[in-house]
């Protein structure tokens, strides 16, 4: 076993000291003091061109990540075991004017000791079981473990039969443009020196399922993201005869009613279930005050996946909008009635009919009526959009639903179901293939072995609850489900593209082995030492030497 509880201890608190703040120059610096860091190890001093700094692809900004590989010695195996971890975090406004302290953990610890914070954080006020700080869950401390393994293995190359590569990617906490450029060199490396890649170990943290969770958990596979994202076209009217049309504001609230937080939208696999949907973001599209009710207006839902595909979930959402949409004509149509109660007025009726229709089927029927003439205004207006900075991807395809909306004849109201971010794909560890079974063995058995020297039960799951580059390693999704992502992003091809063939190129089975703590992206983020620091290398290490014995 190991000795590497402090190395990797004194590590991560080198990583925290670095802000690497998301989408700032942080990323940078640290991607450059890891450059140096590795560059320094004897090994790659002898291997320089084992190590490579290489700044990100298709990026509004210039930030780097930095890859490594060792070639074991112990056989002529070209079998290649994958480490992968972040280094950006999230930023630290909820720091307010202590935000210095994030950055510095023993000193932060100690500030804390006359703070007022719940019991179960004071509880883990000790340095020598505990370690508080921005990134030191998420996730500096696995990056520590991994960096801990690449010098080891780099001094110890004749116990690899077969091959080890780091990936160190930055951007995971915001658009993963890190680990997508990060596919084309390991793409190169599998040419140049015919790696195989055989299994990915991602350190990502990990943490309780439900208050006085004893288990620390590793997970086989990753659940899956959307953001399914409604532009709702109401009737609009003057306030002064509000029953003349339909305020959008009103479809979306009924909307969300229905989608928000709905058990049905859970997706199991496995016998697990993903959390349900919850609204991100939901505005209407006026920009001034004026006493008409709005034109449009949109909502967004974070949506998870174990086992639907993106086409799957186009037709389970487009079912809940027709839901949605009914239910809210019926209850205008019931309100209008009590007022015509009140005031004596003629009640005529609300003469609408749901109307849902996905991004794709809106774009066919627009093409079909328009043809060339609203195919080469849409290119021309999407183009022009790129130039407005202040759209991110989201609002970027909402604004382009929004324009294409203007050519629909027919302006009765209507949603318009598409999807306007980054597709995470779900990946599953199913036993079908040499590869995974090989990693699933590799895992079982590590857990087996090293279960008797942590204190704690160590239980393996099938999907890594939270979002991460994960699903930009394998993909489970056959070509006609990622179709669907295309066909329906209106930013497709312009604002936002991602090489979904790149990932099922590299297609590498994937599990999670990470530090366990409480509160990521939280003040009070903090890390358990003796299981992060010890057990996850440990782990981690037996891991990889499984998957690589050739016995």
């Amino acid at each position: 076993m190991l000795n590497c509880r402090d190395d990797v201890l004194n590590l991560t608190k080198q990583l925290i000291t670095i802000r690497s703040i998301v989408n700032t120059e942080g990323e940078s610096v640290l991607a450059h003091s890891l450059y140096t860091l590795i560059s320094s190890y004897p090994y790659f001093q002898e291997n320089p061109n084992h190590v490579v700094i290489e700044q990100t692809e298709d990026d509004e900004r210039e930030r780097y990540n930095v890859l490594a590989f060792v070639k074991g010695t112990k056989g002529t195996s070209n079998r290649t075991v994958i480490m992968l971890g972040h280094m950006d975090t999230v930023g630290v406004d909820d720091f307010n004017q202590l935000e210095e302290y994030a950055f510095l953990p023993d000193e932060w610890m100690e500030l804390l000791k006359s703070e007022e914070i719940p019991k179960s954080a004071q509880n883990h006020l000790n340095p020598d079981k505990w370690l508080f700080g921005r990134g030191a869950l998420d996730m500096k401390s696995g990056l520590a473990s991994n960096l801990f393994l690449l010098n080891y293995f780099s001094n110890h190359p004749d116990q690899l039969d077969g091959n080890l590569v780091l990936v160190a990617e930055c951007d995971e906490e915001d658009g993963s443009h890190g680990v997508l450029s990060a596919l084309t060199t390991l793409k190169r490396w599998k040419q140049e020196h015919q790696f195989d890649y055989v299994g990915s170990i991602n350190s990502d943290f990990v943490a309780p399922l439900y208050e006085g969770d004893p288990n620390r958990y590793i997970y086989k596979g990753t659940v899956g993201k959307l953001l399914p994202t409604f532009y709702i076209a109401g009737a609009e009217t003057h306030v002064g005869a509000a029953f003349e049309g339909i305020d959008p504001n009103y479809l979306a609230a009924e909307l969300t009613k229905q989608i928000s937080y709905n058990p049905a939208l859970c997706n199991e696999a496995y016998g697990e279930y993903t959390l349900p949907p919850v609204a991100l973001k939901q505005s209407d599209l006026k920009t001034t005050y004026t006493v008409q009710t709005a034109l449009g207006a949109f909502v967004y839902y974070n949506f998870f996946l174990h086992s639907w595909t993106p086409k799957e979930a186009l037709s389970i959402l487009k079912e809940q909008a027709d839901i949605a949409f009914q239910r809210a004509l019926d209850s205008l149509a019931n309100s209008y009635k009590e007022y015509c109660k009140l005031t004596g007025d003629s009640y005529t009726g609300v003469p609408w009919n749901p109307r849902v229709y996905t991004f794709e089927e809106m774009n066919h029927m627009l093409v079909k009526a328009h043809g060339d003439d609203y195919i080469e205004s849409m290119k021309s207006f999407k183009q022009d959009l790129l130039h407005d900075n202040s759209l991110d991807t989201r609002m970027y395809a909402i604004k382009v639903v929004e324009e294409a909306w203007k050519w629909m004849e027919d302006k009765n109201p209507a949603i318009i179901l598409f999807y306007s971010s980054l597709y995470y794909p779900r990946v599953q560890l199913t036993g079908k293939t040499e590869k995974e079974r090989r990693l699933d063995d590799a895992l079982q058995e590590a857990v087996i072995r090293m279960k008797d020297s942590y204190e704690h039960p160590i239980v393996v799951k099938n999907f890594f609850p939270y979002i991460s580059d994960m699903s930009f390693l394998a993909i489970s999704d056959d070509e006609e489900a990622i179709e669907a992502v295309k066909t329906n992003n209106p930013g497709w091809g312009t604002k936002h593209y991602v090489d979904y063939d790149a990932i099922r190129e590299i297609d590498v089975p994937v599990i999670n082995i990470g530090p366990y703590g409480m509160d990521a992206h939280k003040k009070l983020e903090r890390v358990e030492i003796d299981y992060s620091m010890e057990t996850v290398p440990n782990l981690t290490k037996l891991v990889i030497e499984h998957i690589l014995d050739s016995n």
